[in-house]
């Protein structure tokens, strides 16, 4: 037999997915690329692998065993080239990080020096919405969490990593009837909403209180790009960090609308449970973040200090507590 390792890979995904399409997305190949590794794979053995049943693919029982035993070499193979990495003096393992929504335009930034320094690092980042961060952190699922607002009912750690200012953002450069006022700003547009337990959310909601002020007019979508799309599109107004927006505001498809109170400022910030052990991979990281952040932030973010004081003149600046 003469099967290689990417056989197995591929043999591996399609019996995990039961799909050879899915497993051709997953693993970044092409539908026919990933058919013809399976075809050549099933060649060398007498019983099948997979079955095809009214259209739909199912593995073997013997093409279970052979997935398990795949699963098996792979995480072998891939513990030979840690070990090496190890006796190189080179850091190896998973480093597991789950990011807000907005933090994918943020955490980026921060890991791609340290990810090129260190080639045994294996990311796992995961993108969600706020309460499932809080849950992995809380279920020990991740190494550390990126969030604008701090848990209050949570013991963590954290390394503060750069300034997150959110402006009224509109399509418009200035409202034509009151400008810095927003008494009367969504009576003809709603203002857009991110979900419940978003921090985005949280920090509008906490600056309408703040300025007693009742909205009539509404739009709840579930991720900061639908809102930028929704907004580009003329359907309203939304309360919105500039982070996700530098380049509409760079092109002028999108606004700052000056309003008082505004900017709301708050943190992003790295986070894990207090008391955790870091594993050597994930202390190395948070090590190299306490020494380079700032140089990161000079490098991939100065523009948004100017962009702030390019369109928004109103100084009235309000920091809204990092503790929710």
């Amino acid at each position: 037999m003469h099967y290689t390792l990417h056989q197995l890979q591929i043999f591996l995904k399609v019996s995990e997915t039961c799909s050879v399409t899915k497993a051709a997305e997953e693993l970044h190949l092409t539908q026919p690329a990933v058919s013809i590794q399976l075809r050549n794979l099933q060649e060398q053995f007498d019983l099948p692998l997979t079955e095809v049943v009214g259209r739909k693919l199912y593995i073997t029982d013997f093409g279970r065993e052979i997935a398990e035993a795949s699963k098996r070499i792979l995480q072998q193979v891939e513990e030979i080239n840690h070990r090496t990495l190890a006796y190189k003096g080179e850091l190896f393992g998973r480093l597991k990080i789950s990011v807000v929504s907005t933090g994918k335009y943020v955490m980026p930034y921060f890991l791609s020096d340290f990810i090129k320094a260190h080639q045994g690092v294996d990311l796992v980042m995961d993108v969600t919405n706020k309460s499932k961060v809080l849950e992995s952190l809380q279920n020990n699922e991740t190494d550390f969490s990126l969030v604008s607002i701090i848990p209050a009912h949570l013991n963590v750690n954290r390394i503060d990593l750069m300034e997150n200012k959110l402006y009224l953002i509109g399509k418009e450069k200035r409202h034509p009837k009151t400008p810095g006022d927003l008494s009367h700003m969504f009576d003809e547009l709603p203002l857009i909403f991110r979900e419940p337990g978003s921090g985005t959310r949280q920090v509008m909601e906490q600056f309408l209180a703040s300025r007693n002020l009742k909205v009539t007019k509404k739009m709840e979508l579930t991720s900061n790009e639908a809102v930028k799309q929704a907004i580009l599109a003329g359907l309203g107004y939304s309360v919105m960090p500039l982070i996700g927006i530098r380049n509409e505001l760079r092109k002028g498809s999108l606004h700052i609308i000056p309003v008082k109170g505004l900017p709301v400022s708050t943190k992003w910030s790295l986070i894990w449970s207090e008391g955790k052990r870091l594993s050597p991979m994930a202390a190395a990281f948070a090590h190299y973040l306490e020494h380079n952040k700032k140089s990161v932030i000079s490098k991939h973010f100065s523009e948004l200090q100017e962009i702030s004081k390019k369109q928004s003149p109103l100084k009235n600046e309000r920091r809204l507590s990092t503790k929710s």
